[in-house]
């Protein structure tokens, strides 16, 4: 028994009764407050950062005792009426050192211009906006839908509030009139009617707003989340749990724009009730467009196999880009009775809609007009309301369902070429196919969820693990359908070889696996708006090639093509102030394009620097294709790859300027740290390339090319010896070898090459590039500065460490703390055996980011110790799953649940 203290803040319900809203509970249960989730199993060093605390923290202001229907006891969990205490700001130009400010005076004032134009005289958007960087809003939750055909983002509280529609492009707009509605009666009277939103909006006043959030808790685990309402007073809870069909190594339902709601209603009182549940939603996304006019609803109703679905079609008719919202719901026979659907096609979400609010509680149902409505006149907005009765018995249960979905068969980017979405393969291109996507979803959601269980059951269940980490390791993949991701049938006469064919050293001009599969493109991160971005997908990648492999092998085929393709356009470089060409033969793009100009045709939308020169492009292509040829043991795959390899190598060899077998960095920040210079051969890049010369020779044996392994064994024994005598001091690998007086610095990614040979099987005997006693001290010597020396050993790696113990503020990059790396960090060391210290690094930041700062659903590229943040919502994070395959390759791991644990590739045991 608890003691509730009663505040003098109320939450106003239906009817004129106040239900009371308790200020502050502590907690009771710790199936309900995340605690007890596995954790106790893990070694409990590594549970320093007080797991059961911080966990509860976010439910600490629960006051019910109720857990919900069928909520799983992992994931991310939050209480509707939290605050979170932490408040960042993103990064700005005040927050640069004077130094590191007065040395990029020049980049200033040409981005400045640059900008300028592009917004004024283009008037397009920047791909990197540095004056408007997104504030934190601290409301994210589970997006909709599945991968690769727009995505709509509802919050943790319930609103629909993060909008990519138009491929690529945000609009970060909550939508008030998008809601959940829950009617009450007994005896044929209503006796509550509650809007489930603890907002209390201007508009709308009809509606009964101000629902108490201490009754309520979010609860995700990508990719479901269910919210739990307790209705004071009622005896009555409601769980909705969303669904989305993000399913690995399924190609098809996981394109699908579409979502579902299930609504499960639990009636502990001793009579039965009947239950409504109403659904509005605004013709629209809150953009400007919404009061384009043009835009009219229609009713629908499809029956199919024994199944019949209704709802409501938004049509959305923007010059551009057009689509069809669809609210939809599933009536069946239960053993109860009929659930009953009725609509109302069209309101208007202004005002205060008090006839829409009076229809519903007049008895439960909505009146359901047959014909359309009328094109909305310029300045209007229009909405559509669907409401699914059924009876619940005296201490019983039931359920009702709701699907939404969009149709936008066919996207237009920045220059106005059309393409179409995956989804269409199955569902056509005319625009026609939202009932059958909304029927499809509401009648196989349930085969969805038998999938995404037995992909998730092994590792839930895996008490070596603890529960923090089963969160983050599926609910930061909602990138992979947030980030602002595309996913397109290829043209017919599109040809990606880059007009060099299989016989000349190319590749084919519609590989087999890009025709079948399709092409996939996600952005660097919702503020920097490049797609592939190639650097960053080095880290990303793990989660594609271990859940959607063929997807992984598309992008490379691209990757693959636009190596020998040539822009000779000359462009100014921000940073420098020089020109170059767009793109250079031979190379590695640095990204595929901008969605607001042509991506696939027009590569690089990154101009702040020449990436041509750049170090690490080349060698991430090569170390990405022998993985991924490792994990899928695709030989064709191999074979197309080999010579754009070899091609990539040649290219990187002019960077060896003294011809000591080991590449040099040029004196500027010429790698995926675009802020933190580098002068001579690099723990970083140096590692790349021996790790990249590593595989060339295995390929080659593979392959059986015997001189080109033979070349690249020799160049990987002087390499090996020159990357020892120029940068090993005796702990670690050097920043880099200049001898200037931060050199020295610890950098917490030194490793990254010998990352990606463990993940690829290598490491060891003929194909070892580093000698473990090294990399085990340098590891070492990471943990013990970069992450225990740094901010109490809470918050992850920071990038860059002095060994006398504090960061190295030297670039406005080597202080930050970058989440993706940490997590491949911590990667590598698992790999070579460092499982706790692995485990706590990664930690550090998933308690930083989901529990302390607010910043689930959106996970930035980078923070600071205090303060700020940089680049919400970013790609790099993806590389938790990078874990999951270092765990996987643990002695003794299980290999027959792989397969189950979202791989479905080959893994190799560490010795």
């Amino acid at each position: 028994m608890l003691h509730l203290c009663l505040v003098s803040i109320r939450c106003r319900s239906q009817l004129g009764r106040p239900a009371w809203c308790p200020e502050q509970v502590e907690p009771r249960d710790s199936r309900l407050h995340g605690t007890g989730s596995g954790s106790e199993h893990w070694p409990s060093s590594t549970m320093d950062l007080n797991d059961s605390t911080s966990l509860a923290e976010l439910m600490s202001r629960y006051v019910s005792t109720e857990t919900g229907f069928g909520v799983p006891k992992d994931g991310w969990r939050i209480c509707l009426a939290h605050e979170f205490k932490e408040k960042r700001k993103p990064f700005q130009a005040r927050d640069v050192s004077l130094s590191n400010m007065i040395e990029h005076v020049s980049l200033g004032v040409r981005y400045l211009r640059w900008w300028y134009r592009k917004t004024q005289v283009e008037k397009k958007a920047p791909f990197i906006d540095m004056f408007r960087a997104l504030p934190l809003r601290q409301i994210y939750g589970a997006p909709l839908g599945g991968i690769g055909g727009g995505s709509i983002t509802r919050g943790w509280r319930g609103d629909f509030c993060r909008w990519q529609l138009n491929p690529g492009m945000y609009h970060y707009k909550t939508v008030i009139a998008n809601q959940f509605t829950v009617c009450l009666r007994r005896g044929g009277q209503t006796v509550y009617q509650q809007v489930l939103s603890m907002d209390r909006p201007p508009t709308l006043q009809g509606w009964n707003w101000g629902y108490c959030g201490e009754y309520a808790f979010y609860h995700a685990l990508y990719p479901r989340a269910w919210t739990v309402y307790h209705l004071p007073g009622q005896n009555v809870t409601l769980t909705c749990r969303q669904v989305s069909p993000v399913i690995p190594h399924d190609y098809k339902d996981s394109s699908l724009p579409v979502a579902v709601f299930v609504w499960d209603i639990e009636n502990k009182n001793d009579y039965a009730l009947d239950v409504s549940i109403m659904f509005t939603m605004v013709n629209g996304s809150g953009h400007k467009d919404d009061k384009s006019g043009g835009h009219w609803n229609e009713p629908f109703h499809l029956e199919k196999d024994g199944e019949s679905v209704s709802g409501v079609l938004l049509h959305h008719q923007t010059p551009v880009n057009p689509y069809t919202l669809c609210i939809a719901a599933r009536e069946k026979v239960i053993q109860t009775g009929f659930t009953v659907t009725r609509h109302q096609m069209a309101f208007s979400p202004k005002g205060t809609c008090s006839a829409l609010w009076s229809d519903l509680m007049t008895d439960g149902r909505l009146d359901s007009p047959k014909d359309s409505s009328p094109p909305t006149q310029k300045g209007e907005e229009v909405a559509a309301a669907l409401a699914v009765s059924c009876s619940v018995p005296a201490n019983n249960h039931n359920s009702v369902e709701f699907s939404l979905a969009w149709d936008m068969p066919k996207i237009t980017f920045g220059s106005r070429e059309r393409i179409y979405v995956r989804y269409t393969r199955y569902y056509g291109t005319k625009g026609d196919a939202a009932p059958s996507l909304s029927h499809y979803a509401l009648t196989h959601y349930s085969k969805w969820e038998e999938s995404i269980d037995e992909w998730q059951r092994p590792i839930l269940q895996d008490g070596s693990l603890p529960a923090w980490y089963k969160s983050a390791l599926f609910n930061e993949l909602y990138f992979v359908v947030d980030g602002g991701t595309v996913w397109v049938e290829l043209p017919e006469d599109a040809d990606i070889s880059g007009g060099l064919r299989p016989e000349d050293g190319g590749l084919p001009a519609q590989p087999d696996v890009v025709k079948e599969y399709g092409r996939f493109a996600y952005l660097e991160g919702q503020e920097y708006r490049m797609y592939n971005t190639y650097d960053v997908h080095f880290y990303a990648s793990f989660a594609l090639i271990m859940l959607w492999p063929k997807l992984a092998l598309s992008v490379q085929y691209d990757i693959a093509g636009s190596v020998v393709q040539h822009d000779p356009t000359e462009r100014l470089n921000l940073m420098n102030g020089r020109y170059s060409p767009v793109k250079t033969r031979g190379v590695v793009p640095h990204d595929i394009g901008d969605p607001d100009d042509e991506p696939w045709v027009r590569a690089n939308a990154y101009m702040i620097h020449d990436t041509a020169d750049w170090k690490d492009l080349n060698l991430k292509f090569v170390l990405q294709v022998y993985r991924d040829y490792y994990l899928t043991q695709d030989e064709q795959y191999l074979k197309d790859m080999w010579p754009i390899c070899q091609t990539v190598m040649e290219v990187e060899l002019k960077f060896d300027k003294d011809g000591d077998g080991l590449i040099e960095n040029s004196g500027y920040a010429d790698q995926t740290y675009d802020g933190w210079k580098v002068t001579g051969p690099s723990a970083y890049c140096g590692g790349l390339w021996l790790a990249s010369v590593c595989m060339m020779c295995k390929m080659a044996r593979v392959l059986k090319c015997e001189s080109v392994y033979q070349r690249y064994r020799d160049i990987l024994e002087r390499g090996r010896a020159a990357f020892d005598k120029l940068l090993w001091n005796g702990k670690y690998y050097n920043y880099d070898s200049s001898g200037q007086s931060l050199s020295n610095s610890v950098m917490s990614d030194q490793c990254a090459g010998q990352w990606f040979l463990r993940a690829s099987g290598l490491g060891e005997d003929d194909y070892q590039a580093f000698p473990k006693e090294k990399i085990c001290s340098a590891l070492k010597s990471v943990f013990d500065l970069n992450v225990m020396s740094f901010a109490g050993g809470q918050m992850g790696a920071v990038n860059g460490m002095r060994p006398e113990g504090v960061p190295d503020h030297s670039s406005v990059q080597s202080d930050e703390v970058w989440v993706g790396v940490v997590y491949g960090l911590a990667a590598t060391m698992i790999h070579e055996g460092m499982i706790e210290e692995g485990m706590h690094t990664a930690e550090g930041c998933y308690r930083a980011v989901w529990e302390r700062m607010g910043m689930a659903f959106q996970t930035p590229e980078a923070y600071c110790e205090k303060g700020i943040y940089r680049s919400l919502a970013y790609m790099r994070p993806l590389s938790i799953w990078a874990i999951q395959l270092a765990l996987n390759n643990r002695p003794n791991h299980n290999k027959t649940t792989d397969k189950d644990m979202g791989q479905g590739i080959r893994t190799g045991l560490c010795k």
